[in-house]
């Protein structure tokens, strides 16, 4: 059964970092483009980052670029947000996805994880 866990989110202040790890079973995530995607009380999903199979091409939503970076472990089947400088507005689940966006009907989001960024 393909699945993906995520894990490490929290309450931060503004101005602050977290970590938010992703793992996979079931499959192997190095057969995929892997990207994170966030969704906001009340809002549609958003994409955040997207990182290709090898993990040499990272790509970045205007929104996060310069704060977050997106990186993967094939060989530990893992995939990894580090977030910093992070605004009120970053609030929100953060799914990890199969997929370059995590927005196609295809793509297989985990459970996600709450960030919320409030002093």
């Amino acid at each position: 059964q393909v699945r993906l866990v995520e894990s490490g989110g929290g309450l931060v202040q503004p101005g602050g970092s977290l970590t938010l790890s992703c793992v996979g079973s079931g499959f192997s995530i190095g057969s995929y483009d892997m990207s994170w995607v966030r969704q906001a009380p009340g809002k549609g999903p958003e994409w955040v980052a997207h990182t290709s199979r090898s993990g040499l091409s990272k790509y970045y939503n205007d929104l996060v670029k310069g704060r977050f970076t997106i990186s993967r472990d094939n060989t530990k089947n893992t995939l990894t947000l580090q977030m910093t400088n992070l605004k009120p507005e970053d609030t929100a689940v953060y799914h990890c996805s199969t997929g370059r966006t995590g927005l196609a009907d295809s793509d297989v989001w985990g459970q996600g994880t709450q960030v919320t960024v409030s002093s």
